[in-house]
């Protein structure tokens, strides 16, 4: 009989950080194999060291193979990859095989779930200075994943699920129209097309979250909204355009709002999702109202990825310190995205390895 629950790609991010033993506290936690069948993308000998830290002792199946995951029984699955002496890598520092494990386990994954072997991906943190040590060219998981996955149209958003946090019946979530570059670049990168399509995908993602309506607030760039051109005239200019744009596309939509003011009332209920300008303009305010609870989620993609909303914890790393609240809010939402036609429950044949 096919499994009805999704399989869930939990890749290990930075080695050298918290992500193993967030991971660790999934599988031992009996609510995760509830929702979904797990498989760690990554090192065994990690996993299992992780595991032990965690006081539990478990068996580990482990293949090399994204075509044998389904016929595996055991309750915790290893698809091992990604640099061998990234098992010998120290706690709390950058390292190069740690940020090519990271990234050769990111890869892996993206594959599985583009051919039909798993469902969705959560993803660990990763570390930037530990990627580019390694020689790999990408500020983060979000831009791997778009070229990877072939797609030029995509987001970074923050999400946080409906509950006492935000008064929202469908949650909130932030959209970044730039992301991990520097503020000094930001205005140049700014495009009315840029800020059309990021409203379009925050809309089309709260429509999959049953939202019949969403409300869409987008910030302006600049304090006071520009204040007619006196502080900058991105807002007119740029943003503007993009809002008329979506409204007359029948969006509901509303902006450029000045920051400040925009986040207070999103959380209020007046909108069900934000549009800003750049990355810290949305990360700041959305992870004061719920860090432990925020989701990070990839818009755009063909395929699933969440993760939880924090970095490596290098300072903390493997010293059983570690929270996995973030990280079961992202599997719980992973799990939620997830199509109910997804193909691995359907008995996937797909044999891409």
């Amino acid at each position: 009989m096919t499994d009805p629950r999704p399989t869930i790609a939990l890749t290990m991010g930075d080695v050298a950080g918290i992500g193993p033993e967030l991971i660790a506290d999934l599988l031992c936690n009996p609510v995760t194999e509830d929702l979904c069948r797990a498989v760690v993308f990554g090192h065994p000998e990690i996993l299992e060291r992780a595991l032990i830290r965690r006081g539990a002792v478990r068996s580990i199946a482990v293949t090399m193979k994204t075509s044998e995951l389904a016929q595996i029984a055991e309750p915790i699955v290893c698809l091992k990859c990604g640099p061998e002496d990234a098992s010998k890598v120290e706690p709390g520092i950058v390292d190069a095989s740690a940020g090519q494990g990271a990234h050769d386990y990111l890869i892996a994954a993206i594959d599985a779930t583009m051919a039909g072997h798993v469902d969705g991906i959560v993803t660990a943190p990763l570390n930037k200075a530990a990627l580019h040590s390694a020689g790999i060219d990408y500020p983060g998981h979000t831009e791997i994943l778009a070229d990877r996955c072939g797609v030029s149209d995509y987001a970074m958003m923050l999400y946080l699920p409906p509950g006492s946090i935000v008064r929202g019946e469908y949650g909130l979530g932030v959209a970044h129209v730039t992301l991990h570059t520097s503020i000094r670049s930001v205005p140049d990168l700014i495009t009315t097309e840029g800020v059309f399509e990021k409203i379009a995908l925050m809309d089309d993602f709260l429509r999959r979250v049953g939202h019949p309506h969403p409300k869409i607030g987008v910030a302006a760039l600049n304090p006071h909204a520009g204040e007619e051109g006196l502080f900058g005239d991105e807002e007119r200019r740029l943003i503007a355009p993009a809002v008329q744009q979506q409204t007359a596309a029948g969006i509901d939509v509303a902006g450029p709002i000045p920051a400040d003011a925009l986040m207070r009332r999103a959380a209020a209920g007046d909108f069900d999702g934000v549009v800003a300008m750049y990355h810290d303009q949305g990360h700041i305010a959305l992870k004061l109202l719920g860090y432990d609870h925020a989701v990070n989620i990839t818009l755009g993609l063909p395929i699933v990825r969440t993760s939880p909303s924090h970095g490596t914890a290098y300072d903390i790393a493997w010293q059983g310190r570690a929270d996995a609240t973030g990280m079961r809010s992202a599997l719980e939402m992973c799990c939620r995205l997830i199509p109910e036609t997804s193909s691995s429950r359907q008995g996937s044949d797909t044999q891409n390895d």
